[in-house]
């Protein structure tokens, strides 16, 4: 089934210069950019962004690595594509993510982990119509 999910890579992957590597491999698995911007993050849309988490003990770090540059938000559309991008993705844990997978191997730490992809349809439409307005 063709779907869409939200992916962002994160501010350190903008600052280590990996968009273009990173955007190459899911266009290489066949997966369509259909939407795509670079935008610095402010406290009231990470609020909504990561309002699940408000109050665990990693979301003040989290808060403020997300600040310390832009990200690039992306609309990826494809085959199966929230259940295929996860994987492309790898675990949270770069040291966890097997090699070959984007936190695998990029990733350095948590929440220096390159990258963020939605979890499921649910998330992925929230997180889509959070950053793409229209």
């Amino acid at each position: 089934m063709i779907e869409r999910t939200f992916v962002a890579l994160k501010p350190d992957a903008i600052k280590r210069k990996l968009m273009g590597k990173i955007i190459q491999r899911f266009e290489d698995k066949g997966f369509n950019i259909v939407e795509m911007k670079m935008i610095l993050l402010d406290d009231i849309i990470l609020e909504q962004y990561y309002g699940e988490h408000k109050g665990k003990d990693f979301y003040d770090n989290l808060v403020s690595f997300m600040k310390s540059g832009s990200i690039l938000a992306m609309v990826i559309e494809g085959e199966d594509a929230i259940k295929n991008v996860r994987t492309m993705v790898g675990a949270t844990k770069p040291w966890e993510a097997e090699m070959g997978t984007i936190r695998g191997d990029y990733g350095l730490s948590t929440p220096n982990n390159i990258i963020h992809a939605s979890d499921s349809l649910e998330s992925a439409k929230r997180e889509i119509n959070l950053f793409f307005k229209n």
